[in-house]
């Protein structure tokens, strides 16, 4: 089952729709946020635009949601290695379904000095819990695909009983 990232851009064609379904078996797997292997320490927006495929928008609407925290220099703004974490983040609870909330409350836990265990300890439980969720969505999506199905069906029966 693929995916797709709601950047809250408009709609993308087919082709774009299908190298985002590549991409994002990607990202969840680098859930770890290393940094890019350059070693670098400041990002533009358009070197995380590029990297993540989202849109200058969608970095601003994070930054709004304080999700991520960009320095100033002029009218540039310059994330850091801690933002690019964040929004690595971000963005693969987004696409396994988290709202920003959860996201953030996950997020914010990493600040409490502890190593990071409590936020992992948290994070464990939570996608246990959205593992869950999906499953039963899962589950209504099959029972509703199947009524869909059954109900196509006896139209088709129908529609040729009477010639159409």
């Amino acid at each position: 089952m693929h995916i797709l990232l709601n950047t809250g851009s408009a709609m993308r064609t087919p082709n774009e729709a299908t190298a985002r379904r590549r991409e994002i078996p990607d990202l969840v797997a680098g859930f770890d946020a290393e940094a890019p292997r350059s070693g670098q320490d400041e990002f533009t927006i358009r070197d995380l635009t590029r990297e993540f495929g989202i849109t200058a928008r969608t970095l601003r609407f994070y930054e709004e949601k304080e999700l991520i925290a960009p320095k100033r220099v002029g009218q540039d703004r310059l994330y850091s290695r801690r933002d690019r974490a964040r929004l690595k983040y971000v963005l693969m609870g987004k696409c396994v379904g988290f709202s920003l909330e959860e996201i953030r409350a996950m997020l914010d836990l990493y600040d409490l000095g502890d190593g990071g265990v409590t936020q992992l300890k948290v994070a464990h439980e939570r996608f246990l819990e959205q593992i869950e969720r999906l499953k039963r969505q899962r589950g209504e999506i099959d029972r509703a695909l199947a009524e869909l199905e059954r109900a196509r069906a006896t139209v088709a029966e129908m529609l040729s009983a009477r010639g159409a």
